[in-house]
């Protein structure tokens, strides 16, 4: 898919330019980690203070929003050449662990948009002989929701980690349960540990995933949206290897050009 082609998808279906996610939501999760809330830090335990306006100001060079504090209403804005730059930085990493054969661990806490994207590029990578892991399957974690602490268990699909609250759906069925937490991924990276199996030379995925395991000194990178500045105060740390600026809660089908430019981008098409 040519670039231009993925730049106008990418205003088409809202992942980039003005977006659902409002900028009452983005101000609130920068305020949020400015006071340290666990909710929005994602697992990044961060070295810089990270004021609100420090925050602003990353998230208006990392995304494109804007910079103006007074700005305080309305959909909040994503400049679609930071996404495509962020999609090839992306891809440029799934391609060095292609050629290295690398172990690699893929998760989401967002299945019901974002798990389609993730098994495309789960089972590219294991067509060309790295290994997909898959660790503490069905072993239970303890998730925060809105209803309070709910235990959830870890589970696969096509290779992709996700937590479910139990009895829900069969194992390995989708889509799984929305979740920010970092508990998994550290679950998912203690059991590789103790098995003595192989660690992921890359973490791909969202939310808890990137953030959690990037400050386990893994190589991480992933998906997130302007309320969501952990992910981006993660690269600007080193942290996180790539961050990916766009909407991550639109239609799943409207993720289906950026796999194909991504897995082309990465020598993974065909």
């Amino acid at each position: 898919m040519s670039t231009g082609a993925l730049r106008a998808h990418l205003l088409a279906a809202r992942l980039a330019g003005p977006v659902a996610t409002s900028r009452e939501e983005s101000l609130r999760s920068y305020r949020l980690f400015a006071a340290r809330d666990p909710r929005v830090l994602l697992g990044l335990d961060p070295d810089g203070g990270w004021a609100q306006c420090d925050l602003l100001r990353l998230m208006a060079d990392k995304c494109g929003v804007s910079a103006d504090p007074a700005h305080v209403s309305g959909p909040d804005v994503i400049d679609p050449e930071r996404t495509l730059a962020g999609l090839d930085a992306f891809a440029g990493r799934l391609r060095e662990a292609a050629l290295a054969r690398a172990p690699v661990l893929f998760g989401t806490g967002h299945p019901h948009r974002l798990l389609g994207f993730y098994v495309t590029l789960a089972e590219a990578l294991s067509a060309v002989g790295c290994v997909v892991l898959t660790p503490a399957r069905g072993v239970g974690v303890d998730v925060a929701t809105r209803f309070g602490v709910r235990t959830h268990c870890l589970d696969y699909v096509r290779g992709v980690a996700l937590v479910r609250e139990p009895g829900v759906r069969p194992a390995g069925s989708a889509p799984g349960a929305h979740s920010h937490s970092p508990l998994p991924v550290r679950l998912a990276l203690g059991a590789l540990a103790e098995s003595g199996g192989p660690l992921p030379e890359l973490v791909v995925g969202d939310h808890g995933w990137v953030c959690g395991a990037g400050q386990l000194g893994f190589a991480a990178i992933g998906l997130a949206d302007t309320d969501d500045p952990a992910l981006f105060v993660g690269e600007a740390e080193g942290r996180v290897a790539v961050a990916v600026p766009l909407d991550d809660a639109v239609r799943s089908d409207y993720y289906r050009p950026l796999t194909r430019y991504v897995l082309g981008r990465a020598g993974l098409a065909g």
